[in-house]
């Protein structure tokens, strides 16, 4: 049952509208996901042979309007089980959260933030627009949230973006009037996932709602300051509570004249099946479309974006100030020589030629290039400082699985692709070795062309390096 109070005002809103908005809760919810054009095939973009026809042998499929990547599965397809799931092939993501990121428009080359980024899904759809040029920052307070956002941006192959586990406000010494764009998905009392999440439904108070409304007022004053000037903000909830949406954005215009309301497509209300009641605000209903209930707001900060400054961010706890200011990177010498061996033997590129970055940093014995747009380390809480490369240790360079997730067979000397419909490949998921001949040394291990991690190959077994905490 839904909370009176919610049923109250939303009967006021939406007046003779209210019966078809609450039979919608009968309804089986939609399921969607969205596909990821960083994973690469041979080094080609999958667009060309993936959607739909390989997914569709795999699942049902029918596209999502408002998100050309973006497409529904039937309830009984069970795509987070299957193997593209694990080598990030695609994104488990509800339908209506992937239009906030469509109205941000990223570009590559951009500098992005995304406030308040778990678990990732956002994110991950920023990063696929950015295609490796250019800087997502994704940030999340709440540490074990940041934990999984941190470990989405790995599996979807992402190489440019900085993971940091801070309040928004923390950020705003580093990043003054940085950002070319800036998405703010507010926390919010989450009335727009009443039908997918009961919990969602026990939990809801009005108490809350004026809690949130709070909040997102003054999540959005930092945003507003790290935005450059001539920069988009999209804000975004799954909410349908005014307070937290068009309440907000008519505050927010109001105490900051600098930023006024961008004109949405009218294509997009036709999409989401919502007519246009204020200039720049969107709001999905789940009686109209197929999606849950979302709302979204485009701004626009007034000026001339100045000359590309680099941000001044830091790490706490991780690296001392002494070692940041070192030249070189690498703590001892033959780090260098251990990775400078491995990707002359391993890989057919350098990765620090390939993606975009700003140099290497090292945190104790693990090595990572930064992307583009930062300098020193020290000061924040970053829990992915870029791309991880890997681990130095006793003389050796062992690769990281972010760097797997992010090569294609084409970027390396050997590679195994394994058929996602066979039993390797589980076995492989599982952490088990299998029989394989063949030249000695790393592999790029991959399901149907798609990299999925590491394997050794020494004495016709290849031994297994995908993550133990990754395991089925």
């Amino acid at each position: 049952m839904l909370p009176i109070l919610f049923e109250q005002r939303m009967r006021e809103f939406l007046g003779e509208k209210y019966e078809a908005f609450e039979q919608s809760f009968q309804r089986e919810a939609y399921h969607s996901l969205r596909w990821n054009p960083l994973k690469r095939y041979e080094g080609m973009d999958h667009a060309l042979f993936l959607v739909p026809e390989t997914l569709n042998k795999e699942f049902h499929l029918s596209p999502v309007a408002w998100e050309e990547k973006g497409f529904y599965y039937e309830e009984g397809d069970a795509p987070g089980k299957h193997p593209y799931h694990d080598a990030g092939v695609y994104y488990i993501q509800e339908a209506s959260a992937m239009l906030p990121v469509n109205l941000l428009e990223p570009k590559p080359g951009e500098y992005v933030l995304d406030l308040c980024a778990a678990p990732g899904g956002k994110s991950t759809q920023i990063a696929a627009a950015l295609e490796g040029k250019g800087l997502l920052v994704s940030n999340e307070i709440h540490p074990a949230r940041a934990k999984i956002l941190s470990e989405n941006i790995e599996r979807m192959g992402v190489n440019n973006a900085l993971v940091t586990n801070e309040a928004p406000s923390a950020l705003t010494p580093y990043f003054p009037a940085f950002f070319d764009k800036i998405l703010v998905d507010a926390p919010c009392s989450g009335e727009g996932m009443f039908r997918k999440n009961e919990e969602a439904v026990s939990q809801w108070s009005q108490e809350n709602v004026e809690l949130c409304a709070k909040r997102q007022r003054e999540i959005l004053d930092t945003a507003a300051s790290m935005l450059a000037p001539g920069g988009r903000l999209v804000y975004s909830t799954c909410t349908f509570a005014p307070q937290e949406n068009e309440e907000n954005i008519l505050w927010f215009l109001k105490t900051h004249p600098e930023f006024t309301a961008e004109e949405i497509p009218e294509s997009y209300y036709g999409m989401t099946g919502y007519q246009k009641e204020y200039t720049g605000m969107l709001r999905i209903y789940p009686h109209l479309t197929k999606g849950e209930g979302h709302f979204a707001a485009v701004l626009k900060k007034e000026g001339q974006r100045p000359e590309r400054v680099l941000a001044q961010s830091f790490v706490k706890d991780n690296i001392s100030e002494k070692k940041s200011k070192k030249k070189s990177p690498f703590a001892k010498e033959e780090w260098r020589a251990a990775y400078e061996e491995f990707c002359s033997s391993v890989l057919t590129i350098l990765p620090e030629d390939f993606f975009s970055n700003s140099g290497f940093v090292t945190f104790g014995d693990q090595l990572y290039l930064k992307p583009v747009g930062i300098t020193n380390l020290t000061g924040l809480h970053i829990l992915r400082p870029g791309l991880h490369l890997g681990t130095l240790k006793k003389g050796r360079f062992e690769p990281a699985h972010a760097l797997a997730l992010c090569l294609s067979g084409k970027e390396v000397r050997f590679f195994d692709s394994l058929d996602s419909k066979e039993s390797t490949v589980t076995q492989y998921l599982n952490g088990q070795t299998y029989p394989k001949q063949g030249q000695k040394g790393w592999y790029l291990i991959q399901v149907d062309g798609f990299s999925l991690g590491w394997g050794k190959l020494a004495g016709g077994v290849m031994k297994n390096h995908y993550p133990k905490g990754l395991r089925y």
